[in-house]
């Protein structure tokens, strides 16, 4: 048996920054993550945060990785501009928010966790080694125990010898099997996630800068959507610049998704089809056409002819439009200046469409599909994260902030890997191993932590900014007069904090369902976009791929057995699965709901009502972006 003094489940953002700030600690950990490859089971909207708080201390990712993170890590933009967009049909009010998402910000970045992830693993993989420790991948825990008359526990997997560990942190995700196993918590209810889904779509660098009038090449925009894109469901849209992709997506409230019950993909196809974003991911397309009166072998021949040359014209097209390939391959004396790579571009573009009667259309490019469960901090967080020696942090924890606009995940899991890290490094200094001592010392830190006091009050300064930014910029008279009494009485500085002194008093999370309304969300943004929008309009209509064809293009290491159980194949939350699984694994045969696992993309939407396992080691979904 393999030992270790401390064992972390999960190579997330969070497991990950558990292991390297264990070695910053001089402490030996080992990693262990089901995924063949770290990063390849992640997925995020996604914004990393830097945070500054006046009066606590907050672990950022800087803290962790080094104040060079900025310089070096693999995020995709800088993100400096954030706008938030009310729509009603084709009509689109936008109000700048920058100065509500900068407060007590150092950053934010966007990021495609496939690579950022693998980057952190390298980090810490480095450091851990050194101790005798570092990263196993391919390898889930199945269960676990506690040695006789000892504090030990013992590790099993489906793929490795036993494991003996003096802690373990875990950070296997929001359907934590670790938190299941040995009976830390209940599964989160519907009332406590969020269901979040995305797609990627492929754009090329100065293209994203024109569209979305970016003027440093580092930079980015995030746009959140309100109104009639929430289609009576609690929560908002989505679209982060990346680098040369876009992030578009919804989180919405799981238990208002139970009540109105919509197909995830159709939640990310209605952003797509609004005409706002469809004109900001159209792009040239070449659509290779063969004559079907050729022979057989003729057409064959024809087809991969064009296709190798489609793949250069990609890959030219690729390099003109982006700052960092253009400069590396004119260094490398591949082409002489912009000007030649521009007429080459040109000229292959001419051979495709004359000699191979390629036609250039107009539509956008996906890359990847993806969904998961997000938890909500302000109701499921777990108040004692903690069990004997375990550590809950991140999503396994249950921690997680939305705050109107504010959409933070990552960075709370990165500050609670730091706090882990510390309580774990003292107790194994005093060699104290008493639940008292490790998991209330760890509760302790949590509670000093600002992420804490973010999901138990509403901060009245943020809220201000919010507001503020907000009226500066809608005329009232344009709105009906309940919904300008609402808006003069949350403007009203002693109106607005005797309220939030009373909600902040008797309970946040009690008077959340007046806050997290479909006023809020819906009605009172519709109204706004409806009287003060401008009209958009699109210049083709978007070809939206079906949800197989979306399955198709994404990569599975397949496992014959499933990793989901049914309990109950008649009852009215499998049957919603029917509708509410992001990949159509459910069906309805003789009014019995069936499972086809293989498409499953993990995101653990039916884990609430069903036997839900993480696969085996290497097995199941592998994103390619994240």
């Amino acid at each position: 048996m393999e030992n270790y003094d401390v064992v972390i489940v999960g190579g997330g953002s969070a497991g990950l920054a558990a292991l390297k700030h264990l070695t910053n600690l001089g402490k030996q950990a080992v990693l262990l993550e089901a995924g063949k490859e770290i990063g390849s089971k992640n997925v995020s909207g996604g914004i990393l945060y830097s945070k500054k708080t006046d009066n606590k201390k907050v672990y950022n990712v800087e803290d962790i990785y080094g104040e060079n993170f900025i310089t070096e890590a693999p995020y995709e933009r800088l993100i400096t501009k954030y706008v938030l967009n009310t729509t009603s049909k084709d009509k689109v009010f936008s109000i700048d928010l920058t100065e509500a998402h900068n407060f007590q910000s150092n950053f934010g970045v966007s990021v495609l966790l496939n690579k950022l992830n693998s980057w952190f693993a390298k980090e810490a993989q480095y450091s851990a080694e050194k101790l005798g420790g570092g990263i196993v991948t391919g390898v889930h825990v199945k269960s676990l125990r506690w040695e006789d008359n000892t504090s030990k526990i013992i590790l099993e997997t489906d793929e490795l010898q036993e494991i003996g560990a003096k802690v373990i942190i875990a950070a296997d995700g929001v359907n934590s099997e670790i938190a299941e196993i040995v009976n830390a918590r209940e599964k989160f209810t519907p009332d406590e996630l969020y269901q979040g889904v995305k797609v990627l779509v492929k754009l090329p660098e100065k293209l994203i800068e024109e569209r979305f009038n970016i003027k440093n090449t580092d930079e980015g925009t995030a746009h959140l959507f309100a109104g009639d894109l929430s289609q009576n469901l609690i929560g908002g849209g989505f679209v982060y610049t990346n680098r040369d992709s876009i992030s578009i997506g919804g989180v919405y409230h799981y238990d208002s998704l139970l009540k109105n019950p919509k197909e995830p993909a159709e939640i990310v196809n209605a952003m797509l089809r609004n005409p706002m974003i469809s004109e900001l991911v159209k792009d040239e397309i070449p659509k290779k056409e063969i004559d079907n009166t050729l022979p057989k072998e003729e057409q064959v021949r024809k087809s991969f002819a064009i296709t190798k040359l489609i793949n250069n014209w990609n890959e030219l097209r690729d390099i003109h439009y982006s700052h960092k390939k253009k400069s590396e391959y004119i260094a490398a004396g591949k082409y002489a200046s912009e000007d030649e790579i521009k007429t080459k571009l040109d000229n292959l573009s001419q051979k495709l469409a004359d000699e191979s009667n390629v036609k250039f259309i107009t539509n956008y490019v996906e890359l990847e599909y993806s969904a998961k469960l997000v938890p909500d901090g302000k109701r499921g967080r777990m108040k004692k994260p903690y069990h004997k020696n375990i550590l809950f942090i991140g999503d396994a924890a249950g921690r997680g902030l939305f705050i109107g606009p504010r959409i933070e995940g990552l960075n709370v899991g990165i500050d609670d890997a730091a706090r882990a890290s510390i309580a774990v490094a003292k107790v194994l200094d005093n060699n104290n191993f008493d639940t008292s001592y490790l998991g209330d010392y760890y509760t302790n830190l949590l509670e000093e932590s600002s992420y804490t006091q973010d999901m138990k009050t509403i901060d009245k300064n943020y809220l201000n900014i919010i507001l503020k930014s907000t009226k500066s910029k809608i005329s009232l008279d344009g709105l009906e007069q309940k919904y300008q009494l609402l808006l003069k009485l949350s403007s009203n500085d002693h109106i607005r904090n005797f309220f939030l002194t009373l909600v902040n008093k008797y309970g946040y999370t009690k008077l959340l369902s007046f806050i997290e309304s479909d006023n809020i969300y819906q009605k009172i943004p519709m109204r706004i976009a409806e009287n003060l929008g401008t009209n958009f309009a699109s210049s083709y209509t978007p070809k939206i791929p079906s949800i197989q064809e979306r399955v198709a293009k994404l990569a599975y290491n397949e496992d014959s057995k499933s990793h989901i159980g049914i309990q109950n194949s008649d009852n009215s939350f499998l049957l919603k699965m029917v509708t509410l699984c992001p990949t159509k694994c459910y069906s309805v045969e003789e009014n019995k709901v069936i499972l086809q696992h293989e498409g499953c993309i993990e995101c653990g939407t039916c884990s609430q009502d069903t036997l839900w396992r993480h696969p085996r080691g290497e097995k199941g979904i592998f994103f390619k972006y994240g």
